[in-house]
């Protein structure tokens, strides 16, 4: 994920850039990068693309944006 910056308020680094909920950063707590969620978590590339170019490696998105998104055009398998 991104490391969270002090920049501005305690709740702009708190909030998900993506859809404004909060993004359960550690580091914007106070606390650890270690013990942040998306330390262990694989983020969809497509999602970090999706940031404004100005807020990539200096928000983080919450545990919901950063999920992989069901492709629309993806057929579901079905077994034979």
């Amino acid at each position: 994920m991104m490391p969270a910056t002090r920049t501005g308020s305690s709740t702009w680094a708190q909030q998900c850039p993506l859809c404004g909920q909060s993004n359960g950063c550690a580091v914007a707590q106070g606390l650890p990068a270690a013990q942040c969620w998306c330390m262990t978590a694989d983020i969809d590339p497509q999602a970090l693309q999706r940031l404004a170019p100005a807020e990539r490696g200096q928000r983080c998105i919450c545990p919901a944006c950063g999920r992989a998104q069901p492709d629309p055009g993806a057929r579901p398998h079905r077994g034979d």
